[in-house]
C-alpha cells in the first residue's frame, strides 16, 4: 500500500509540471487560436534564467521567484511583439510553423548562452523530505501539486468571469467580430503569450528544484502537449487535469508494469480517450484541426 501511495504521490508531482507546462498551451490556444511548438523551450529558458538568478546574485527563494517571473512575462511579451505580430492573418498552419522555427532557435539560444552540463536549482526547497504515515514526500512535490490546484481554479475563474478572459476567448472565437465591439487583438495575444510563459516557466522552475536543469529539459514540451490533447486542446483546466493523469499513468506503469513501459504508458491511454473523445475530455467539438 505504501509503495502505491509513494508511486501516486510521485506521479502527481511530475503531473502537477506536466500539467503547468499544458496550461500554458491551453492558455495561447484559448486565447488565441494558437498551437505553440515553443513551449518546452521557452520553459527551459525561465528555469535557466532563476538558475542564473540564484547562482550570481541571490539564492533567495521571493528574489528568484520574482526574477523568474518577470523574465517569463518579458520572454512571453517580445516572443509575441517580434515574432507572432507580423503573423497576423496568416494561415493557421504558417503561424504554427513559425512557432516550430522559434523552437529550434530558442533551443540553440541556451546552449550558446549557457553550457550542456546538468545544473541543480537550490533556492532552499523542494529537496527536503516530509515524511506523511510512513511516506517520504519531497517539499518540491508538495509545492508544485498545490500550485498546479491553485492556477487551475485562478485560471478558470479569470477566464470564465473576468473582463480580460472574456476578450481572450472572444479574439479566439472571432478576431474580426472581436474588433468591431471595441476588443483590441494584438493586445490580448501579448497578454496571452505573457501568462502563457508565466505558467509554464513555473513549471519549468519546480522541475529544475526536483531533477536538474539540462538543454534536454525541452522534451517537457512534448510530454505537456499530448497532456493538453487528453484534456481538451481549449480547455485550461482540462489540460491541467490531463497533465495529472499522464504523470500517475506513467508512474503506475513503470513501478508495477516495468520501466520500460513509463514512456509508452501516457501514449496509450491518449489513444483510448481520443478514440472516444476526439476533442479531448474537456474539449469543445470545434476544434480547428490543422
Amino acid at each position: 500500500m505504501q509503495y502505491l501511495l509513494q508511486l501516486l504521490i510521485s506521479g502527481l508531482a511530475i503531473g502537477a509540471i506536466y500539467g503547468l507546462i499544458a496550461m500554458g498551451f491551453a492558455v495561447i490556444y484559448k486565447s488565441t487560436g494558437l498551437v505553440n511548438f515553443a513551449q518546452g523551450e521557452m520553459t527551459m529558458i525561465t528555469a535557466y534564467i532563476a538558475w542564473t538568478i540564484s547562482t550570481t546574485v541571490s539564492g533567495n527563494v521571493f528574489v528568484v521567484a520574482i526574477s523568474a517571473i518577470l523574465a517569463a512575462v518579458l520572454l512571453g511579451f517580445i516572443i509575441e511583439r517580434v515574432v507572432m505580430r507580423p503573423m497576423l492573418g496568416e494561415p493557421v498552419f504558417a503561424t504554427v510553423m513559425v512557432t516550430i522555427g522559434l523552437a529550434v532557435i530558442l533551443r540553440s539560444a541556451i546552449n550558446f548562452i549557457w553550457d550542456a552540463y546538468p545544473h541543480g536549482l537550490d533556492i532552499g526547497i523542494g529537496r527536503g523530505i516530509v515524511h506523511l504515515g510512513g511516506i517520504g514526500v519531497r517539499t518540491g512535490q508538495i509545492a508544485v501539486i498545490t500550485t498546479l490546484l491553485a492556477l487551475l481554479v485562478a485560471i478558470w475563474a479569470f477566464f470564465r468571469y473576468s473582463k480580460i478572459g472574456v476578450a481572450m476567448r472572444a479574439v479566439a472565437a472571432d478576431d474580426r467580430t472581436a474588433l468591431l465591439m471595441g476588443i483590441s487583438a494584438t493586445r490580448v495575444h501579448a497578454l496571452a503569450w505573457a501568462a502563457s510563459s508565466v505558467i509554464a516557466g513555473i513549471g519549468g522552475v519546480f522541475f529544475a528544484l526536483s531533477y536538474d536543469l539540462s538543454p534536454a529539459m525541452f522534451q517537457l514540451g512534448l510530454k505537456a502537449f499530448p497532456a493538453t490533447i487528453l484534456g481538451g486542446l481549449d480547455a485550461v483546466l482540462g489540460s491541467g487535469l490531463g497533465g495529472l493523469l499522464i504523470g500517475i499513468t506513467e508512474n503506475l506503469a513503470g513501478g508495477y508494469i516495468g520501466s520500460g513501459t513509463k514512456e509508452i504508458a501516457g501514449f496509450a491511454m491518449i489513444i483510448v480517450v481520443l478514440m472516444i473523445r476526439p476533442f479531448g475530455i474537456f474539449g469543445e467539438r470545434d476544434i480547428e484541426r490543422v
